[in-house]
């Protein structure tokens, strides 16, 4: 169905190509995985299936692409639209209409489908995504993990013969993403739907694959194979490989299922090595879970919490306090996007806000740094209400890594932006430069933002406000397009501010994150808060939020494999 025949693809004023010797075939009915650190040319890849590289984004493509017999040298990528459907990184370039419903039409309405073809398929796709509940809503009003569910959806109607997906889970909750997984899963099998796609988090993705073709390097010449096979070379892994690499199991597990069969001597050597209580039962001197739910308090009966007493309004969040949210609602549009929030964060905290698509997490982190007035309560942070705060004395209190980091670059060079955070943030000049360097090695001080992968872009997103060093850090899906190693240097560098005692609060779907940095977790669903405790005590028995080691190795309370390769020394 697909064909790369010696495929490189160099750009407009490269030096080198930025994907070499690319030759592999998918066929018909198959779920392939393109896997490898960030900026190796895995968006390039897909790029040349759609026929956008180079049709769209210039440069030149040696070798030769076809999908379904068509040559993409040959074809515009308009020629292929009835063949391949594409999703890329960023779902709001994807957008051409204004509400849900219409924009999962607006393919077929392109292609010529009868009313009622169309009608049928958009009634099934909003089932099949969960997003019958939305189908009036504004796309504008969405989260943006319902914008990329949108974005799936709206590819899926058409029926085309080849799915290309990049990053396609990278803002979705836990259980979206896999319903959207098991969703491409039956389209490969009973429909024989082929399905060539990107992604970091491969711990989701690796169970579905019945292929992986890894670029480990710029330039390099992929490695092709089974997911056990390319895993076991892989320089990108999810925690369920490395966790089987410590311990020695091979062939290589690749769902938890597999790993939890082979972990019985594994946990027996941590029950030998667990002085902390890890073993079973409660962490030693972790504190106090959230308070209980309340049999019927509220609309809600069981899934409201027993409301705290507030205290008398401090002027100031006070002393030991960041930031503090006193019966906070906030509404979007027609939306009530949160109810009643308490939230205090102190500094050296990390706190990760987690819940499914649409519970809150961004409106909260909007409300911190004062893009969005309060409908009711109060929000302190630095002593000083955010959103009547000048943008200039705010910047150095709080500052805020969106969603879209693109929202952030002006400049028209990497070494321009970072020289405009310095002097923004009043930082010794090079600062800025040093942290893009730290998170992703390699980016030329030339390179245009617009040109760095969706992982790039987000490191110097970071770096920018990272400049400025605010006492409260705000970072809305942080690691989205981040490989693995991109990742663990995020996490040194979030670690070592947290211990300079800046306070940091993520909204993140990344559970495996959240579990190597966060010493609390507050989770929200449909703008409440419904816990809000110690990471270990919240999300170890969570079937969503549960990180992979802690699945694997329960009912013992480990978290990442760096704390079970730390109790083995």
């Amino acid at each position: 169905m697909i064909r790369f025949e010696d495929v490189s693809v160099t750009y407009e004023g490269a030096g080198e190509p930025t994907v070499k010797g690319v030759d592999f075939t998918v066929p018909e009915g198959e779920l392939v995985l393109l896997a490898g650190p960030s900026g190796v040319g895995k968006s390039t890849v897909l790029g040349a299936v759609s026929g956008l590289v180079p049709h769209f984004t210039g440069g030149t493509l040696r070798g030769r692409v076809t999908v379904a017999g068509r040559d993409t040298r040959t074809h515009q990528p308009r020629e292929l639209a009835d063949v391949v459907g594409t999703v890329g990184q960023d779902p709001l370039a994807h957008f051409v209409t204004d509400t849900v419903e219409d924009e999962l039409a607006y393919g077929m309405e392109s292609l010529g489908l009868a009313p009622e073809v169309m009608r049928r398929r958009v009634e099934e796709t909003l089932d099949l995504l969960g997003l019958a509940g939305l189908r009036h809503r504004p796309i504008a009003t969405l989260s943006g993990g319902q914008r990329q569910r949108v974005a799936i959806g709206s590819v899926l109607t058409p029926h085309p013969q080849v799915l290309v997906l990049d990053e396609p889970t990278s803002a979705l909750d836990p259980a979206a993403a896999e319903e959207v997984l098991a969703v491409l899963q039956r389209l490969v099998h009973d429909l024989g739907t082929t399905v060539l796609m990107a992604e970091h988090r491969l711990e989701r993705v690796i169970p579905y694959a019945d292929r992986v073709v890894l670029l480990p390097a710029p330039g390099a010449a992929p490695v092709i194979g089974s997911p056990a096979e390319v895993m076991a070379v892989s320089p990108v892994y999810p925690p369920m490989v490395a966790l089987g690499r410590l311990a020695g199991w091979s062939p290589l597990p690749l769902t938890v299922r597999d790993a939890r069969r082979r972990a019985g001597a594994l946990r027996e050597r941590l029950a030998a090595a667990a002085p902390d209580g890890r073993a079973g039962g409660r962490v030693p001197g972790a504190r106090r879970p959230a308070e209980p739910p309340v049999p019927g308090a509220g609309r809600r009966g069981w899934f409201r919490r027993r409301p705290a007493p507030l205290p008398a309004r401090p002027a100031d969040p006070g002393p030991g306090r960041t930031a503090e949210i006193r019966s906070l609602s906030v509404r979007r549009d027609r939306v009530q996007a949160l109810r009643h929030i308490d939230l205090t964060v102190t500094p050296g905290e990390t706190v990760a806000l987690m819940g499914r698509n649409g519970a809150g997490k961004s409106t909260l982190l909007s409300s911190l740094v004062g893009l969005l007035p309060p409908s009711a309560g109060t929000v302190r942070v630095g002593g000083l209400t955010p959103h009547r705060t000048p943008p200039p004395e705010l910047v150095r209190r709080v500052g805020l890594v969106p969603q879209e980091p693109r929202d952030l670059l002006y400049a028209d060079t990497v070494a321009a932006e970072c020289a405009a955070a310095d002097r923004d943030a009043g930082a010794e000049p090079g600062t800025c430069r040093a942290l893009v360097s730290e998170l992703l090695p390699g980016v030329a001080d030339d390179t245009h933002p617009r040109d760095l992968s969706e992982g790039q872009c987000l490191a110097l997103a970071l770096a920018v406000v990272l400049a400025a060093r605010p006492p409260l850090l705000l970072l809305d899906e942080p690691t989205r397009g981040l490989d693995y190693a991109a990742k663990a240097r995020l996490a040194g560098i979030l670690r070592g501010l947290a211990a300079e005692g800046h306070a940091l609060v993520l909204a993140t779907h990344d559970v495996e994150l959240a579990a190597e940095i966060a010493h609390r977790v507050v989770l929200l669903a449909e703008g409440e808060v419904i816990a809000d405790g110690p990471m270990a005590e919240i999300v170890v028995s969570s079937p969503s939020f549960a990180p992979q080691v802690a699945k694997i190795l329960a009912p013992q309370r480990w978290l990442t494999v760096a704390e079970v390769r730390e109790a083995l020394a």
